[in-house]
């Protein structure tokens, strides 16, 4: 059968070949043809040369996967798959022959590789499992550990509860099913929203996928086979959320230098040393001076923060036992070479919830909470990947290689399944069937108010979704709000702001002179409980590599666990009472001119920043102005404290009508299109903005044939 690529209305590739091979080299055709700039730019940051393009930014993104041996283990979990699973490692290549083929055109299309003098290069058979594990190796947030360190020992362990929420470095989602008992069809739908840094062009891709032996609407990853996280087959759908599992471990090491210092040895839990291999690596830096690298890993895995850059050469190697030292990494792909590729074929293939399970059984990284529905009634909410089976300590903190009893003892088995009750399942990375795996998870409000707006219909469509998609009740104002309301002997001024602020509706709108307000409130509220003396002590941490900082910094961390700050019984001395009244006196003197939407605006990740957006100018409008919050299901991240400004959100929205696949509905942030003259570049942006959504055609009559890769076969 000839390969054949069509359009939608929006630009989105609906790709037909003769077998799943053929159409896995249709799918990286498309993909460079639409995407070159953002595949390249992935591949780069898998294989850490980044820095050669894009300068000194990437620089410690580079220093941290060389380190973690990104593409070395990527390479490994190739070699496994092609051993354990031949037929998905051929069709992983056919998808990167795609790839090479595609490229050429589509850099000619996308005027970044001549602004930075780039040309494109050669994929790997590998790289899709780098590209794969380069995007998710931060989702299980080992950096958190760092952070909770820092904590415990200024603190003590009490003081970690009041912190444990999802942080400032945590990607999440929202996701819910209803059964045909709650749907007008009588039919299940499954819809939700998964919630990362906007980048742009955006991290999912609108896609369809068919061939004699499946047809397959959803999202797929740039640079990655197939279609892992949302899908719907035709008579199964399936969506995931980040689990929120702990399954990293970080080992504080000690490491000493033997004969001429080319090679180390790592104190291991028998109370001997042992050989660590290590080699130096050369970072190219555009406009910069090449940078050294040392990389060396131990038998717990590779050391991702080495003493010597800690210590600037001073016992570098040392890492006693209330010292940062050098850390290692370990993490199950590095353990078993398995990046869970071997899903991605079962779930293209599959026809029932059944076939959904068993293809998750073989999911790794990372681990999800999936649901999934079919149309003879069945259903799947369960949690996915591979967590090992270790110590408690490692789970919450950092642990010492050297002493016994920190080893992994196999992987977590069977894994945890939640429940469908009364027609609805909600997953919002609050604590359910994944409470064991984790530690941090993210307050229930999200989940809560999911359910309860699902509770109050039994005649649910999927076009009705929208309308959750875009809630914007904020829960987790509760806990500043009374303390708004027990303050007295304020100023007219300060009173008069309390008293509108204690009629504001809690819901976070664009255009709320209300949110606006809460919102200032609170982030003046976040930087005098940071800037409290009681506090101080982690306004300075270790000096870690850039990359964990943003799970280090003070601010974001008290912004993020505000409402459990203010509802503590006791806080160090910090008087709050004072704290929010100094707070209102603040903004009364100096109130928002304007609405939320007018601060809150979108600010998404570029690998090359646009010269005409300043990123670090709050009145810059060329993004737009947004409404929801963090804790909102409209979940729009700001950094309170810091910005209003937006850099994580919904970074696509998807309704999968079960039984009736042609009335489903998605959306992505910005357009099909990575070419910035592309007219779907940005084209779906308004409509993700108000909360509208893109029609999923099923319908091959109303597609345009896509007649401009023709000339490359």
């Amino acid at each position: 059968m000839t390969v054949e690529i069509y359009r939608d209305a929006w630009g989105v590739p609906h790709l037909r070949a003769g077998d799943a091979r053929e159409l896995a080299h249709a799918q990286g055709l498309a993909t460079a043809h639409d995407r070159a700039w953002q595949l390249e730019v992935e591949r780069h940051r898998a294989r850490g040369t980044s820095a050669a393009f894009l300068g000194a930014d990437a620089l410690a993104w580079d220093r941290f996967a060389r380190q973690a041996r990104l593409d070395d283990t990527a390479r490994r979990c190739f070699t496994t798959l092609e051993r354990r699973d031949p037929e998905t490692a051929a069709w992983v290549r056919a998808y990167v022959d795609g790839v090479n083929q595609g490229l050429p055109e589509g850099a000619r299309r996308a005027p970044e590789f001549t602004a930075v003098g780039l040309a494109p290069g050669h994929w790997e058979p590998w790289t899709p499992l780098g590209v794969w594990l380069a995007t998710h190796v931060l989702f299980a947030g080992f950096p958190a550990k760092l952070w909770r360190e820092e904590v415990v020992r200024h603190f003590g362990p009490d003081a970690v509860a009041l912190f444990a929420t999802d942080g400032p470095g945590t990607s999440g989602s929202n996701g819910w099913l209803v059964t045909g008992e709650r749907t007008a069809t009588g039919g299940p739908v499954i819809a939700g929203d998964p919630h990362r840094y906007i980048e742009a062009p955006g991290v999912y891709q609108q896609i369809r996928l068919s061939c004699p032996e499946f047809d397959v609407v959803g999202l797929a990853v740039p640079g990655v086979p197939g279609i892992a996280h949302f899908g719907h087959t035709g008579t199964v759908a399936w969506a995931i959320t980040n689990a929120m599992a702990d399954y990293q471990d970080l080992y504080r090491e000690r490491l000493r230098r033997t004969g001429d210092g080319d090679h180390v040895e790592a104190l291991g839990p028998d109370g001997a040393w042992h050989p660590a291999s290590r080699h130096t690596e050369v970072i190219e830096v555009a406009d910069g001076d090449p940078v050294e690298v040392e990389v060396i890993e131990t038998d717990r895995g590779p050391v991702v923060i080495n003493g010597d850059v800690i210590n600037g050469g001073s016992d570098p190697y040392g890492g006693g036992d209330d010292s940062v030292g050098s850390l290692s990494l370990r993490h199950p792909p590095r353990v078993s070479e398995d990046l869970g590729f071997s899903s991605l074929l079962p779930l293209l293939r599959a026809r029932r919830v059944a076939d959904v399970d068993r293809a998750f059984d073989d999911w790794a990284e990372p681990v999800n909470v999936v649901q999934a529905a079919d149309t003879e009634g069945g259903l799947l909410h369960r949690v996915a990947g591979r967590v090992p089976v270790r110590s408690e300590d490692n789970r919450t903190r950092i642990v010492n290689a050297w002493e016994p009893g920190h080893e992994w003892r196999g992987w977590y088995a069977p894994m945890p399944r939640g429940t469908v009750d009364d027609g609805i399942a909600v997953m919002a990375n609050q604590r359910g069937p994944a409470t064991p795996l984790g530690v941090e998870f993210a307050p229930p409000h999200r989940a809560t108010r999911l359910r309860a707006l699902l509770g109050t219909r039994r005649d649910w469509s999927a076009a009705d979704m929208a309308a959750l998609h875009m809630d914007t009740h904020l829960a987790s104002a509760a806990p500043l709000l009374n303390h708004l309301a027990a303050l007295d002997d304020l100023t007219p001024e300060a009173a008069a702001l309390r008293d509108r602020l204690l009629h504001w509706d809690r819901r976070m709108t664009a255009d709320s002179t209300g949110a606006a307000t809460y919102a200032a409130v609170r982030g003046a509220v976040v930087r005098r409980l940071a800037a409290h003396p009681a506090l101080a002590r982690l306004t300075e941490p270790p000096l870690h590599p850039e990359v964990f900082r943003p799970w280090l910094a003070l601010v974001p961390r008290v912004a993020f666990a505000l409402e459990s700050l203010l509802r503590a019984e006791e806080l160090y001395g910090i008087d709050r009472a004072e704290a929010v009244r100094a707070a209102v006196e603040e903004v009364a003197g100096d109130p928002p001119k304007g609405t939320w939407g007018d601060t809150h605006r979108l600010a998404p990740w570029r690998a090359l920043p646009d010269p005409s957006y300043d990123e670090d100018d709050e009145d810059d409008e060329r993004e737009p102005g947004l409404s929801g919050d963090h804790d909102c299901v409209l979940c729009t991240s700001a950094v309170p404290g810091l910005t209003d400004r937006a850099a994580r959100g919904p970074a696509a929205r998807y309704v999968w009508d079960v039984a009736r696949r042609e009335n489903s509905l998605w959306v992505v942030p910005f357009g099909a299109s990575g070419v910035p003259d592309s007219p779907h570049h940005r084209d779906q942006l308004p409509l993700w903005v108000r909360g509208d959504l893109v029609p999923v055609v099923t319908d091959w009559t109303e597609l345009m044939e896509d007649r401009t890769w023709r000339t490359e076969r």
